[in-house]
């Protein structure tokens, strides 16, 4: 299953909606309208009504046709560093014992095609493309033998944009990754790839067309089961929850105007320009 929210036009009124996604001749299309998954209560009740799981006046669309929101309405998003080597070392890292988490707030969450707004106090500002689980269900303390992939949902690509010089003055990184705009994520949520069951996926970033960078998920120092299971020995992870799992070498700087795209096998590419606040 893939799926897409996005702004709807109803009535005088703009709601958000979701909608079951196909690939057609290689393009992403919105094909059928679909329930708001559990956890994103906003989406359900805009204007005191359910959305629909049926809609007479619905349309397949192509992505690029609609204006895109972030996919994913996370309670927590639960942040991996340095989980390739070859970043770990291009920052000067050790390379970790034990994952390395950090939180992003939902409030940094960013839709495809939207503007990540440089903050005034940060001269270095970097992009991290990266692949995202989505979870699908409440698990806590996931057993070593269980197999993790029931509570996944699906994948997501994501932008771990940072603010290197708050995150390398901080000593930790709350700041230098949690401001708004700085958690771009999509343009759709798919369980059509399984790298947690062994089938790595290819992340490739490019700045102003350029790749930057280009790593399997194949390369991770800690697999997606590991992560998991090492995440809830510490806390509930609820349905909806975000999982960036690191990102390769290659991470660089932007400018205001820049613009940054990451692709995932069958995930898409999530697009966003960088401008100055």
């Amino acid at each position: 299953m893939r799926y897409c929210k996005y702004l709807s036009s109803e009535n005088g009124a703009s709601l958000a909606r979701y909608a079951l996604v196909e690939k057609r001749n290689g393009v992403f299309w919105a094909t059928l309208p679909m329930q708001a998954p559990q956890e994103d209560l906003t989406s359900r009740i805009l204007g005191g009504l359910p959305v629909p799981t049926t809609d007479v006046d619905f349309e397949p669309t192509p992505l690029t046709d609609l204006k895109l929101l972030p996919p994913v309405a996370p309670s927590k998003i639960v942040c991996v560093g340095r989980n390739y080597k070859d970043h770990a070392a291009e920052l000067g890292n050790e390379v970790p014992k034990e994952p390395l988490l950090f939180f992003k707030p939902p409030s940094s969450l960013l839709a495809p095609k939207g503007t990540v707004r440089i903050p005034t106090i940060s001269t270095r500002v970097d992009y991290e493309g990266e692949l995202g689980i989505v979870i699908g269900r409440r698990c806590y303390k996931i057993g070593p033998d269980e197999d993790v992939r029931p509570y996944i949902r699906g994948y997501v690509i994501v932008n771990d944009v940072t603010a290197r010089d708050i995150q390398k003055s901080d000593g930790q990184f709350t700041r230098g990754k949690g401001f708004d705009t700085f958690c771009p994520v999509g343009p759709i949520v798919s369980d059509e790839i399984d790298p947690a069951g062994g089938q790595p996926v290819t992340v490739i970033t490019r700045l102003n067309g350029a790749v930057k960078q280009q790593a399997s998920t194949r390369d991770f120092i800690f697999p997606i089961a590991e992560l998991l299971r090492y995440i809830t020995q510490v806390m509930t992870l609820e349905p909806g929850a975000l999982i960036p799992t690191g990102t390769p070498a290659g991470v660089g700087a932007v400018k205001p105007g820049d613009r940054i795209q990451v692709e995932i096998d069958s995930l898409g590419i999530l697009e966003n320009e960088f401008s100055a606040e």
